[in-house]
């Protein structure tokens, strides 16, 4: 089944006030989905590194980038010019195998030649607000990320953005966010703020599972969600499952 790419609000019924310029790309299936985020990557290493010497990448959680990042770890790529950071992590212990940074590194990050002091982690072991302090300053010197790697949660959440929560829109905010109490365990997480995510110059989101569907109703219907507020400048990709966007 060929792939559809959709950027009119009329033509998708998608009311996203917040980011008018999102571009949905319904996709057969999560492969499909894999393949393209792939394709994105792709292109925006080549470009970074052309015309600026590196490539900033923040990566995302969840099972649809797990694959994107084991794949990744077949790419001859210019290794040496990547770094990379995360959207968001769980206040763990540094091992931990439900962190975020664990998963990239077990999929892919070891098995390339990233330098070292090119991985940037986040210290969640270091607890939400220390943490973030520490990320804040890690980051300080990066004024826009080559690209956005996010998800999409069954509630419109977005890295570790959760509705009723503090997302940091505004310029003045954080950063980077301690999040207390998140709905979903752990309760302790360390997330970019939206404003941060949005500082990029594209922004992939990928989304996969009918678990999604109820989410991407509301956020097609203009609701006020965490990823509603990452308004790249350029707008961003919305990579979709077909599944996820079929009525019953």
């Amino acid at each position: 089944m060929a792939q559809r790419t959709v950027t009119s609000a009329a033509q998708f019924s998608h009311g996203d006030a917040l980011n008018p310029e999102l571009r949905w790309h319904v996709l057969p299936d999560a492969d499909a989905v894999r393949d393209r985020a792939l394709d994105w990557i792709r292109r925006s290493a080549a470009e970074a590194i052309a015309l600026r010497g590196a490539f900033h990448i923040v990566l995302a959680g969840g099972t649809t980038p797990r694959a994107v990042y084991q794949s990744l770890r077949n790419e001859p790529q210019e290794w040496s010019k990547w770094h990379v950071w995360f959207g968001d992590e769980r206040c763990l212990l540094a091992d931990d195998t439900e962190r975020n940074s664990r998963m990239a590194h077990a999929a892919w990050l070891d098995q390339v030649a990233i330098p070292v002091d090119q991985i940037h982690d986040m210290p969640g072991e270091l607890g939400a607000e220390q943490g973030a302090l520490a990320y804040a300053e890690a980051l300080k010197n990066i004024a826009e990320f080559d690209l956005v790697l996010l998800g999409l949660g069954e509630d419109g959440h977005t890295a570790s953005l959760f509705p009723g929560h503090q997302w940091g829109i505004e310029k003045d905010a954080p950063a980077v966010l301690a999040v207390h109490r998140a709905p979903k365990p752990p309760p302790e997480r360390i997330s970019l703020s939206a404003w941060r995510l949005s500082g990029a110059r594209r922004v992939v989101f990928m989304v996969t599972g009918i678990g999604k569907r109820e989410a991407v109703a509301r956020w097609r219907a203009g609701e006020a969600l965490p990823v509603t507020a990452i308004c790249p400048a350029n707008g961003g990709e919305l990579l979709v499952e077909e599944a996820v966007v079929q009525e019953d």
